[in-house]
């Protein structure tokens, strides 16, 4: 790739270089000496790699503080250049989102952001190619190649990376790149013993580097070379002909400016979840302490109240981006919430070694807790029962609860956890089993239902969810009498009757005069259904019973069957019944030769049958049935039919003879002489 040597850092020329360029020498730092840098930990990886490490407003002042008053327009400063939106092939770095007149603090700071590189890295990349952030006059010449990205040491720069903003997001995108476990630079194995140089020159050798984290290994692919004792010697100038200065003066640099970087102290972390959930608050991410491998305790205050998690899960993409720190450093716990209402969450990484506890985070959650929530939705009414729905949660738990349902002083305990999907979509944490609708035995009358959910979890206590008054049906029969009908030799009731105490079809007793019937109101009367909807269909009756001649008063009666209440009449009709002796007349009666002939029509109002009818001649019956039809009969008596007429013929001997008629009674009533007269044979 484009390795290069950084440039010697005096005001003087050493020939033993490839490239040489004039850039001030740092300050050496309090009490740092050359035998403070490891070659193999030069920079801790939370330090390189950290997108937050510095505001764009820290940066605009620390290179004010750097700068001061600035000779020309070209000083980072003041500077201010008009940028594309810009993706760069094989990168890991987000697109750059291009504007106009934008300082160099904040395409620095964007460019933190894209790249996931501190901006501590590329001020000091900076300082330590050109010197730019402490020049008061810099040039164009200086500003295009700013952090000597494309310029290796063995040949010309590659002027696709000339200006100040490809140089910056070009190399912060090469330091990301050298750092991806997944990319294609493999040569630095980190962990392991690696050959390093002192020197472009390799007269000047090597010695085996273990190189311990993968910000020191991106360090070694940018500049691959250590410096050796003689440079490490004089921190503020030069050592000898084999002497290399980019990584040493990145080192002091770093710990002049921002301190050691190697042991920062101060715990990491990154908050991936921090959400309300039921009974407590959800914290899952993870948190380390650069300065060891082991698992850190974050502290959780809710509302004041505190409580230790440990960061111990595995997790793997920690590990590859911080090798030195290892993957135990993941967590996902929930903590309880300290109260009802508005929750302020607290967290602190509690630091192992050089350094202090940080403060992560510190803010107001909505709080899932407290007493339960719901409704009594609605209270009905059947015979023998009552039903009550409606939905109640705890807000600590997502689990279905109890609730408890009070007819007047009577209770029993139930679980509300019937699916309703609207419960679902209005409070998604809890989901949609919390729903009840229990139906409960009461007897007829007035009744006072209340609903309660039981706290189960957490804070809170018991809620009356609501209370409905119902009337249970009770008492005597309800019903009609609707018709009553009348037919040869019967009468027939219809209606329909319930006992409110029950769903179970009810007698019926049917009364014409003192004569009565009973019967059951089991028949379907869908429109009784449909009125009365908790007592279903089967409620009509239909009662016949034989009539008896005359005018009679039909009344009908339900009879009650369960609970408080009386029989109840359901109404009374009066009718004509159709019964009684026979009817009929005798058309003709005739002799001739020894014959004689009888004709006529007879029938019996108890029934529409035929009947017989018996014709004597003198003291000698002959019975016939009369079935004959006769159409002038079905139409004057449509009830009975037109089949009643008779005619028959009888032998007689000559001489004179007596013919009676006799239409013969069918059920209430008597034999009926229809007619007699003489005839001669």
């Amino acid at each position: 790739m484009l390795a290069k040597l950084m440039r010697v850092v005096i005001a003087v020329v050493v020939t033993s270089l490839v490239a040489v360029v004039t850039v001030t020498v740092p300050q050496k730092a309090e009490a740092l000496t050359g035998a403070e840098f490891n070659p193999g930990y030069i920079i801790s990886d939370a330090q390189f790699y950290a997108r937050d490490a510095m505001s764009q407003e820290q940066i605009q002042a620390f290179l004010d503080a750097q700068i001061g008053t600035c000779q020309n327009s070209l000083c980072l400063n003041v500077l201010r250049i008009n940028t594309t939106t810009t993706t760069l092939s094989f990168g890991t770095c987000a697109t750059y989102p291009g504007e106009a007149n934008e300082s160099a603090a904040r395409m620095i700071y964007k460019v933190q952001q894209a790249c996931n590189i501190s901006a501590k890295i590329l001020l000091v990349t900076l300082q330590k190619e050109q010197g730019l952030v402490t020049s008061k006059a810099p040039t164009e010449a200086v500003l295009r190649k700013a952090l000597g990205q494309g310029c290796p040491d063995t040949a010309q720069c590659d002027s696709a990376y000339y200006g100040f903003f490809m140089q910056v997001y070009s190399a912060a995108r090469q330091f990301a790149w050298y750092g991806n476990p997944e990319g294609s630079h493999t040569s630095i194995k980190v962990g392991q013993s690696n050959p390093v140089r002192f020197n472009p020159n390799g007269d000047c050798g090597s010695s085996n580097v273990v190189i311990q984290n993968r910000a020191t290994a991106s360090l070694y692919y940018y500049t691959p070379y250590q410096p050796n004792a003689a440079a490490l010697a004089n921190l503020g100038g030069v050592g000898d002909a084999c002497s290399s200065y980019g990584n040493r003066n990145f080192w002091v640099y770093y710990n002049n400016w921002f301190g050691s970087p190697n042991r920062e102290g101060n715990p990491m972390a990154s908050l991936d979840v921090l959400s309300s959930v039921p009974g407590g608050i959800r914290l899952a991410g993870w948190a380390f302490d650069p300065d060891t491998r082991e698992s850190i305790q974050l502290h959780v205050y809710v509302n004041g109240v505190g409580q230790a998690i440990v960061a111990s899960n595995t997790r793997e993409d920690i590990g590859a981006i911080w090798p030195s720190v290892g993957s135990a450093h993941g967590f996902d716990a929930v903590v309880p919430v300290a109260g009802p209402g508005a929750q302020q969450v607290c967290v602190y990484g509690i630091n192992i070694g050089p350094g202090a506890n940080v403060q992560f985070t510190c803010q107001t959650l909505p709080g899932m807790t407290g007493s339960p929530s719901g409704v009594l939705d609605s209270v009905t009414a059947s015979v023998g029962t009552i039903t009550a729905t409606g939905w109640t949660f705890d807000p600590d738990t997502a689990a279905s609860i109890p609730v408890h349902l009070y007819v007047d002083n009577s209770g029993g305990a139930y679980v509300a956890d019937d699916a309703r999907s609207d419960l679902a979509q209005i409070y998604p944490a809890y989901g949609a089993n919390h729903a009840y609708s229990r139906t409960i035995p009461a007897a007829g009358g007035i009744h006072t239902v209340c609903a309660y959910g039981i706290d189960i979890a957490g804070l809170g206590s018991n809620r009356q969810l609501g209370c409905k008054t119902v009337t249970v049906p009770s008492g005597s029969p309800y019903g009609t009498l609707d018709a009553v009908y009348v037919n040869p030799g019967t009468i027939t009731a219809t209606g329909w009757v319930f006992d409110p105490d029950s769903t179970q079809s009810s007698p019926v007793h049917v009364y014409a005069g003192a004569n009565g019937t009973s019967g059951v109101a089991d028949q379907l009367r869908p429109d009784v259904g449909a009125l009365y909807p908790g007592y279903g269909n089967n409620h009509g009756y239909s009662v016949t019973m034989p009539a008896t001649p005359g005018v009679q008063t039909v009344c009908s009666y339900g009879i009650d069957i369960a609970g408080a209440g009386s029989n109840r009449s359901l109404g009374c009709r009066t009718v004509t019944a159709m019964s009684g002796s026979p009817v009929g007349v005798v058309d003709s009666i005739s002799a001739s030769g020894g014959v004689i002939s009888a004709s006529g029509w007879a029938y019996d109002p108890d029934t529409a049958q035929p009947i017989p009818v018996h014709i004597y001649v003198d003291s000698v019956g002959t019975g016939v049935t009369a079935s004959n039809p006769r159409a002038d009969l079905g139409s004057i008596y449509p009830a009975y039919g037109p089949n009643h007429g008779y005619a028959t013929r009888i032998a007689a001997a000559p001489g004179t003879h007596n013919v009676c008629v006799y239409g013969i009674n069918i059920g209430p009533g008597s034999n009926m002489l229809l007619g007699c007269k003489s005839v001669i044979s």
